[in-house]
């Protein structure tokens, strides 16, 4: 078994302010998928401009914050929001449902490509890559929080987290900084080096962050105030990843073998 590292969740006191690493991990997963767009960007640009990125980065960081807390809310507390309201801009102490900020990065994208005359698939198709280093940091911060821990296992890795009784478990929150994080990051990378159907990379973004959380969920420890959906195993987080993994597949699936297949700009 190894000792979980008891890291102090604020990384730094700025007098009355208390920056939280969780906080910063959202700037690095931000600063690092900015980094690599504009990699992206230098070698194809796919008629996209520096200052059209910066905005993409905006918007998506919006959607992000705003339906990440609005779809954890909502998703997984909705008694605890019901009962006091404010716990809606409590985002330091966690609490953060990727469905819920993929919903919002969708929403805000749609208005920003409709302001520049892009089709919304063109914008996703470009950043999608990226999105796994903004998973990567946040499931560090999750593990710095001692929060999404797994379930209980007798693994040589296993380990007891603070707030999670005296039992090892999991730690889910590491697994799937390696899947949705590193291992999704390096296959949209690879795969996007190429020009590809427009649809296919986020069609694959959808299909691969789907398969990966429907998986880790089985050594995730269930949110206690929803438990298991269905046969003892069923998660909420497997019933949001199927959908991704379906319209993922028929993204695909379209993008070659539609007719009128259109390479991606």
């Amino acid at each position: 078994m190894l000792t979980y590292p008891q890291i102090d969740p604020v990384a730094v006191h700025l007098g009355p302010l208390a920056v939280h690493w969780y906080g910063l991990m959202y700037l690095v997963g931000f600063f690092a998928a900015w980094g690599v767009l504009n990699l992206r960007l230098r070698v194809s640009p796919r008629g996209f401009t520096a200052e059209q990125l910066s905005d993409m980065l905006f918007y998506a960081a919006l959607g992000i914050i705003v339906g990440g807390r609005l779809g954890y809310m909502l998703f997984y507390a909705w008694p605890d929001l019901w009962a006091n309201p404010l716990l809606i801009v409590q985002v330091w102490k966690g609490g953060m449902s990727f469905h819920g900020g993929l919903l919002g990065v969708i929403i805000a994208l749609s208005l920003y490509a409709h302001k520049i005359g892009k089709s919304l698939v063109d914008l996703t198709d470009f950043i999608a890559p990226a999105v796994p280093l903004g998973l990567a940091a946040g499931r560090i911060g999750n593990f710095i929080n001692g929060e999404l821990w797994g379930r209980v296992t007798d693994v040589p890795w296993a380990m007891v987290f603070p707030n999670a009784g005296s039992l090892p478990r999991h730690p889910s929150q590491l697994y799937e900084f390696l899947l949705e994080g590193v291992l999704l990051f390096i296959i949209l990378w690879t795969y996007s080096r190429k020009i590809r159907p427009r649809w296919a990379v986020s069609g694959l973004f959808l299909v691969g962050y789907g398969l990966f959380r429907f998986v880790i969920e089985f050594f995730r420890e269930p949110d206690l105030q929803i438990g298991y959906l269905a046969f003892g195993w069923f998660t909420e987080g497997q019933l949001l990843s199927l959908p991704m993994i379906v319209l993922g597949v028929a993204m695909m699936t379209w993008a070659y073998w539609s007719p009128k297949k259109c390479s991606n700009i």
